[in-house]
C-alpha cells in the first residue's frame, strides 16, 4: 500500500521539462529566462520570438516540449498552460586554454546551462463513452 503525500499530488499537476548542456553561460541565459517567468505559455512564446539574444532559442525549446509533454502525455488543455518554474543552473564546465607568447598556456572554461521548465494548468474535460448495447450472440442455435 503506498500513502500519497503532498508532494505527490502536487507533482502530479505540473509537467517538467529539463534542457541540459546549453552551450551558454547560465547568466546569459537567466537574464532571457527572467522575461518569461510566472506567464502563460503563449505570451512567453510570442515574448521569446521577438528577443534578439542568442539564449532565447533554447528557453523557447524547453517551454515548447514542456507544453507537449502536458497535452501529449499528461492530458492538460495547451491554452490553459502557466510557467510555474523557470530555473537555470550552472551545468558542466570544460576546461579549455589559449596559446600565448613565450610558450604560455592561458586556461579558460566553456561554460554550459541546465534549463528547467515546469508548466501547469486545467486538464482537459473528460469525454464520456458512449453506451454499447449488449446484442444477442449470432452463432445461437434455434430449437
Amino acid at each position: 500500500m503506498a500513502n500519497t503525500t503532498k508532494n505527490q499530488v502536487a507533482a502530479a499537476d505540473k509537467v517538467r521539462s529539463y534542457a541540459k548542456g546549453v552551450d551558454q553561460a547560465p547568466r546569459k541565459v537567466s537574464l532571457v529566462a527572467s522575461l518569461v517567468r510566472g506567464r502563460t505559455v503563449a505570451d512567453a512564446l510570442v515574448i521569446l520570438n521577438h528577443t534578439p539574444k542568442r539564449a532565447a532559442r533554447p528557453v523557447i525549446k524547453a517551454i515548447e516540449s514542456a507544453r507537449a509533454n502536458a497535452v501529449n502525455n499528461h492530458g492538460f488543455d495547451g491554452k490553459t498552460l502557466i510557467i510555474s518554474t523557470l530555473s537555470v543552473t550552472a551545468g558542466t564546465r570544460l576546461k579549455r586554454f589559449v596559446p600565448a607568447s613565450r610558450g604560455r598556456a592561458l586556461p579558460f572554461q566553456k561554460k554550459s546551462s541546465n534549463i528547467l521548465v515546469e508548466v501547469t494548468g486545467a486538464l482537459k474535460p473528460v469525454k464520456a463513452k458512449p453506451a454499447v448495447k449488449a446484442e444477442a450472440p449470432a452463432n445461437e442455435e434455434k430449437k
